[in-house]
């Protein structure tokens, strides 16, 4: 017999699981591990994002765990974005990430100015340069690592693919376990090795079969239930190899039920989650959540029950942008942004104004 859920079930569980509800998470360790990783592109969003959860905020927390007790990581990966990960899981998220070589296509060497030839030398330099490091330093800024590869390789046109854009050409060495973001330097972004500088990296990736299989248990344990194109969507942004995606699901399917919702959708949850989904009552709260949270990442834009459709372009705006939204009831009512600490929301649903003040002024007390 198939479950049956509703979406306001099935979000105020979310929002529970993601400790959006019940903010009770005890450092940014935990909020990274159970939201399977946190966005920081923009890093007051990743700041917020944590704050938010935790019952003890800790403005320094996230910068301690990355560059003192090197628990976070910092590194481009879901989505070739920039995420805070548990260090002990980057190994996993890389091994499956790293079925998909998009660097291998001409389609991207074209498009980035390099050769197949270029490329290759770029992934085989970089680790060797980030191995010998810099003279007194644990990590090389971009101009030492640009630098170092040209040395290496004697290929000087490399110079100029290397330092243009977003880090593109440095991307396939994250998600191959070889580069992440080292502590700052006078300000500068320096870039280090997972084998060097996280405690524990493994000798070799871990077989992606396995490894895939654990990210997508954990994604679910947030932001199911969901369906195998939603995970595809949420960690490779929809184009993994199929056959791939269908072998994970395949071996995680004896921990998987069936759900139906109540807009005629099949899921899959986590059977060990059940009986908490089908007594999770639907969510009254209303909540403030930074840009780029989890929230709304775990999900594909498009899912009408958490994002109603005249929102979608305020949410989801342009170069990949996701706004700050204003959740009540587990959907998306509006956005807000704060300007010299004050917030303005703009509200497409009607929302209770106590619970909206309540939230306000909480998210305002976590603004950095």
């Amino acid at each position: 017999m198939t479950t049956m859920l509703t979406w306001p079930q099935i979000l105020a569980w979310r929002l529970r699981r993601q400790f959006v509800s019940e903010p009770d998470a005890p450092d940014p360790v935990a909020v990274a591990r159970r939201l399977c990783g946190v966005q920081a592109q923009v890093a007051s969003s990743a700041q917020l994002a944590v704050a938010v959860r935790s019952g003890k905020p800790d403005p320094g927390g996230i910068d301690q765990a990355l560059w003192s007790d090197r628990t976070l990581v910092k590194t481009w990966i879901m989505r070739g974005t920039l995420h805070l990960l548990p260090s002990g899981e980057l190994a996993d998220f890389c091994a499956a990430l790293g079925t998909l070589r998009f660097w291998e296509k001409g389609s991207w060497q074209r498009g980035h100015g390099v050769t197949a030839d270029e490329i290759a030398a770029i992934i085989d330099a970089v680790p060797r340069a980030l191995r010998d490091g810099a003279p007194g330093a644990p990590a090389l800024t971009r101009e030492e690592l640009v630098d170092a590869v040209v040395t290496v390789t004697g290929d000087a046109h490399l110079r100029e693919a290397l330092t243009s854009g977003w880090g593109a050409l440095l991307k396939p060495l994250s998600r191959l376990g070889e580069l992440c973001y080292g502590p700052p330097r006078d300000g500068r972004v320096t870039f280090t090795s997972p084998r060097t500088w996280l405690p524990g990296w493994p000798a070799t990736l871990p077989p992606y079969e396995e490894a895939g299989v654990r990210v997508a248990r954990a994604f679910l344990g947030a932001h199911g239930p969901a369906t195998p194109e939603m995970f595809d969507t949420w960690l490779f942004g929809g184009v993994a190899k199929k056959t791939v995606l269908k072998g994970w699901f395949h071996d995680l399917a004896p921990e998987l039920t069936e759900v139906e919702t109540d807009d005629g959708r099949t899921l899959l949850a986590l059977t060990e989650h059940l009986d908490d989904l089908a007594a999770t009552r639907p969510s009254t709260e209303v909540h403030l959540l930074p840009g780029f949270d989890q929230y709304i990442l775990g999900a594909p834009r498009g899912l009408a029950p958490l994002i109603p459709p005249p929102l979608k372009p305020k949410v989801s705006r342009q170069a990949g942008w996701i706004s700050p939204v204003v959740v009540h009831e587990g959907r998306v009512a509006g956005v807000w942004e704060a300007k010299n600490g004050h917030i303005t929301v703009d509200l497409a649903a009607p929302v209770p104004q106590g619970p909206l003040d309540e939230a306000i002024t909480r998210i305002r007390t976590l603004l950095p």
